[in-house]
């Protein structure tokens, strides 16, 4: 079975995030950067599938610049065996990045995508869904736990009522949650390999996609600095405090 795992290029998650004085965006000068949380889940998913069996071929796929390549590294140290970049400067919206993934899913022929469900930049959670759209394919979203058969897939997803698990049948898309696992730490000799391994290059127009956005960004804002508490002697003067604030 090949499977496509999509990764993501974003700001480390131990990075704080700085605004552009004008609000126009996110500040990226000389900030780190490094694969999307929930796609390593995901590579990670995919390799232990395939130190199952039940996977032969680990492709991933990312959508940026030129220094994307490094997030595909990263995927290929932890068990990816090659990798695509399809290289676009600038921002792409997820439903060019879904309709880009479809054409790459026809010239591949993947039974199965796997995905994070969210990128922590712009936490859209929509291009997993929007691919499976496309496709035409089952999704299961919010993975928590996956067991593949050889034309079924068996996804237990955490539902606020408490677990739901879902068969989907072949090809499908995935999108993985934080439960799903706990990524490996790649080794040096992996790491070593990975170097080796092929990593093709095309373009957007390669796949006939327009990554015009349809969305305007207004402004952005830093969320609002957390107040100072307080300590409080009773629960009466806890309430009188939470009253005086207009809470309750």
């Amino acid at each position: 079975m090949k499977v496509l795992v999509p990764v993501k290029r974003v700001i480390d998650f131990n990075v704080a995030v700085r605004v552009k004085a004008d609000r126009s965006g996110v500040d990226l000068t000389n900030v780190k950067m490094s694969i999307n949380p929930f796609d390593e889940i995901a590579v990670e998913e995919a390799v232990r599938q395939k130190e199952k069996g039940k996977v032969t071929e680990i492709i991933a796929v990312s959508i940026g610049p030129a220094a994307a390549q490094e997030t595909l590294r990263t995927a290929l140290a932890i068990g990816a065996d090659r990798a695509i970049l399809v290289k676009h400067d600038g921002d792409l919206e997820p439903l060019a990045v879904a309709k880009i993934l479809k054409s790459v899913c026809t010239a591949e022929q993947p039974r199965l995508v796997i995905l994070g469900k969210q990128a922590i930049d712009d936490d859209c959670n929509q291009t997993g869904q929007m691919l499976a759209a496309l496709l035409g394919w089952p999704q299961g979203t919010f993975a928590a736990q996956l067991e593949l058969g050889p034309d079924k897939a068996s996804v237990t997803r955490e539902v606020d009522g408490g677990l739901q698990t879902v068969e989907l049948t072949l090809p499908a898309v995935i999108t993985t949650d934080l439960r799903l696992n706990e990524p490996r730490y790649a080794s040096l000799p992996n790491i070593m390999k990975a170097r080796k391994k092929p990593i093709i290059e095309k373009s957007v127009a390669d796949y006939g996609v327009d990554p015009a956005p349809r969305l305007k960004v207004l402004e952005v804002t830093a969320p609002e600095k957390r107040r100072s508490g307080m300590r409080v002697g009773s629960a009466a003067e806890l309430v009188g405090k939470l009253r005086e604030k207009g809470i309750i």
